[in-house]
């Protein structure tokens, strides 16, 4: 049988998903320290609340509309105006995840084989969409110096006559640090020398860890053709509920241009069903509680995680702004997936190898901060022990 080879990837159990599977099944205890899904990390749902919604009657009435229904784009522009930024429902584009807006702008920019250029360290769920599109994906290094920053002239000499967009996540998963307003500058400025588009991720822009730096991409003056992605998924911590969305900016001719191809594309797929959103206003107004309580959790499991690395020297943090994430550094003496599989095998330690994330070279580990918060401390003081052990 013939299968495309855009589907060819390497699908056999990896040495530390085996790891894992086998501490599972022997019945030992495990301290995940890679707790990304919110529904399973003990918070408090007002189940409620949340579903009521859902039982909308005006969701039996099939009226589709490529953009998604008018209500629910203007609650999307509550939502930016809450962060300063004045959006029109006509700019907002309703998708059923991250992911599918992702694949809708991959689609309106790329034929294939063109090329998108992607910061790393980032999420590594971007190879396997860019590979069901055919785009190529070039990486940019982000850098460390008391904090992340972007060089902006290594994204400079990355760009080649088939690169078509740059995109980034604001703030960035898994290092938390935000785009700063002066690299947000330099990046406009090049996209638009290069008749490129910027495609921003901002699913985690709710949790800071310093409020000044949450300016949305939203707002401003997008002299570059923007494409702002989220969703419920952080924002309500409501990743079952799959909804999220586009926000499209820039000049005259080129966000009109877009604006109409985006719409034929949605139009092709439909995406959303009708009671998500009906029920998707209600969820964004309510958002504030679950976001609170995820707050307190990344904050304290931050603080707890300073207090056992100030006990030690062989273990360090880098700085984090935002997000659920925390780096940690540790000692290269081997490489990072031996490292996690032995935290699994003799602790019971379950963390994410760097190179998960595409940190260059070895001594990364990459820890939850949405753990709950007594398994955080217990994994935490097992995972220092061991890496300090002679």
């Amino acid at each position: 049988m013939h299968f495309s080879a855009r589907t060819n990837w390497e699908t056999t159990e990896t040495d530390l998903a085996r790891a894992l599977r086998e501490r599972r099944e022997s019945g030992q205890p495990i301290y995940d320290l890679t707790a990304s899904n919110p529904t399973h990390c003990g918070f408090s749902y007002d189940e409620a609340a949340i579903l009521a919604p859902l039982a909308a009657p005006e969701a039996l009435i099939y009226d589709p509309n490529p953009q998604g229904i008018l209500k629910a784009r203007e609650a999307v522009c509550a939502y930016y105006r809450d962060h300063g930024a004045i959006v029109d429902p006509a700019q907002i584009f309703l998708t059923t995840s991250t992911s599918e807006a992702y694949s809708y702008v991959f689609r309106l920019l790329c034929d294939p084989g063109d090329e998108i250029l992607i910061a790393q360290p980032s999420y590594p769920l971007f190879d396997f969409l860019a590979a069901l599109d055919d785009v190529k994906l070039t990486p940019y290094a982000l850098f460390y110096d008391h904090g992340w920053h972007l060089d902006i002239e290594s994204v400079h000499q990355r760009i080649t006559p088939r690169t078509r967009a740059i995109a980034l996540v604001h703030p960035n998963n898994p290092t938390g640090h935000f785009t700063k307003a002066n690299e947000r500058a330099q990046l406009e400025a090049l996209c638009a020398e290069h008749n490129l588009a910027l495609i921003i991720d901002e699913v985690f822009l709710d949790y800071p860890l310093e409020p000044a730096q949450t300016k949305t991409f939203a707002a401003g003056l997008h002299p570059a053709l923007t494409f702002v992605l989220s969703g419920l998924s952080k924002i309500a911590a409501l990743p079952q509920m799959k909804a999220a969305w586009i926000a499209a900016f820039g000049p005259g001719e080129a966000l009109k241009q877009s604006l109409s191809r985006l719409e034929i594309i949605a139009d092709t797929f439909l995406s959303m069903n009708a009671p998500i959103q009906h029920a998707l206003p209600h969820w964004l107004t309510h958002r504030h509680a679950i976001q609170q309580q995820i707050t307190e959790r990344t904050k304290k499991n931050l603080e707890t995680l300073d207090a056992l690395l100030a006990k030690q020297s062989m273990v360090t943090r880098l700085a984090v702004e935002a997000g659920w994430y925390a780096v940690l550094r540790i000692p290269a003496i081997r490489s990072d997936e031996e490292t996690a599989i032995d935290l699994i095998r003799s602790a019971g330690i379950s963390t994410h190898p760097g190179y998960f994330f595409g940190f260059h070279g070895d001594g990364w580990l990459v820890v939850s901060l949405l753990t709950p918060e007594n398994d955080f401390k217990i994994g935490l003081e097992a995972l220092i022990r061991t890496l300090n052990e002679p």
